[in-house]
């Protein structure tokens, strides 16, 4: 218990809550994180709050969406700060499950998801998107909310993220919400603590890399042109790598050239061991 905030464990006292709550009326919704909370996953209680009665958020750091050498072991954890924030938000119930309660002995099931998976981030991180199909398949069968919301910060897995929802016929609506960003433009990200007051001083230059190639597609020019214009600018800006830059369809994420309809441009890029990605949206002046 933190405050009002309860905090619960397993499977079977989180469907306990939420058939208390289901009895009395009530509508249920559900926020996933991997904690280290900011503000832009309170922004997604507040979100959660407008379409539903109750809110369940999880915290749990899933081992399955992170590679051989990626951050897992590193990943902030700092649940009782977490669980403070979410009681000011508004949080009604704080999942916090264990690895074996998530992952039991001999559990062998994957939920993979072709398609919107490809690409992107999913080129560069083999084996994430089904980790991360899997863990949220499980959370929204664990607790069967009416909502479940999602950053659009992921832009890449919230398209993954309902396309299997609709494929599996999972009764919740998915909803995304927008990024919160500093005053200085960077994206909110838990992964932020991990830069350098250097590297902090040059991460904004990724927005303004999104932003150049926005305006180049407004302007009527080719992705092909923008995007490598844009990965040398990162480049000089001081990002140590770029894994890409990219303009693809607002709703199937397949690439898009020369803008006719609504885009999503999509970077990942490394600041020293820091990965960071960003995505804004483009639509064409009608």
């Amino acid at each position: 218990m933190s405050g009002g905030l309860d905090i619960v464990r397993s499977v079977a006292e989180l469907r306990a809550r939420v058939k208390y709550w289901r009895d009395q009326g009530l509508t249920i919704a559900l926020v996933p994180t991997m904690g280290a909370l900011h503000q832009g996953h309170l922004s997604l209680v507040a979100k959660a709050l407008e379409h539903a009665d109750r809110v369940v958020a999880s915290v749990f750091v899933n081992p399955t969406q992170f590679g051989p050498n990626e951050d897992f072991a590193r990943y902030p954890r700092q649940e009782e700060q977490d669980a403070a924030l979410l009681d000011q938000a508004g949080c009604h119930l704080l999942f916090a499950p264990t690895v074996a309660e998530m992952y039991p002995d001999g559990f062998a099931t994957t939920v993979s998801v072709s398609g919107v998976s490809e690409g992107l981030c999913g080129a560069v991180r083999p084996g994430h998107f089904a980790g991360v199909a899997t863990v949220v398949t499980k959370l929204l069968l664990q607790a069967l909310p009416d909502v479940a919301v999602f950053g659009e910060k992921d832009y890449q897995q919230l398209a993954v993220i309902r396309r299997f929802a609709r494929d599996l016929d999972i009764p919740a609506a998915i909803i995304g919400a927008p990024t919160l960003r500093e005053a200085d433009g960077l994206a909110m990200s838990s992964r932020n603590a991990y830069l350098t007051a250097e590297e902090r001083a040059v991460a904004p230059w990724l927005l303004k890399g999104l932003t150049g190639v926005a305006d180049g597609l407004m302007a009527g020019a080719k992705a092909s042109d923008m995007c490598p214009m844009a990965v040398s600018g990162l480049l000089k800006a001081g990002f140590s790598s770029v894994d890409y830059v990219e303009v693809r369809d607002a709703a199937s994420l397949a690439p898009v050239e020369v803008m006719a309809a609504p885009v999503r441009i999509l970077a990942a890029a490394r600041l020293g061991k820091t990965r960071l990605i960003d995505n804004i949206e483009a639509i064409p002046v009608s």
